[in-house]
């Protein structure tokens, strides 16, 4: 099972991740209730698309833009689709 841990908190986990540019992709439905609030956020990728993000909030502490993913991804990275990733201090393993 990988989990992603924030805050002494674990916000996602599932056995089910897609592994892309070493970055676990969580099936949205994994992640736990409540704790991913859409970000403005938007960047690019060649090949994936336009990342869109969203600020992760537990134990009382949010962490702004702490989490991303793919509305509509390239083909390359179709895959990914419905899923999130984590980073800026988010542990997943």
């Amino acid at each position: 099972m990988v989990k992603a841990v924030w805050n002494d908190t674990v916000i996602a986990e599932s056995n089910a991740t897609i592994i892309v540019e070493n970055n676990h992709y969580f099936p949205l439905e994994s992640v736990t209730a409540g704790v991913l609030t859409p970000s403005m956020i938007t960047s690019g990728c060649p090949w994936k698309g336009t990342a869109n993000y969203y600020s992760v909030t537990a134990n009382g502490k949010t962490n702004p833009d702490a989490a991303w993913y793919y509305a509509e991804p390239k083909a390359a990275a179709a895959e990914i689709k419905g899923r999130v990733a984590f980073w800026k201090g988010v542990k997943v393993g």
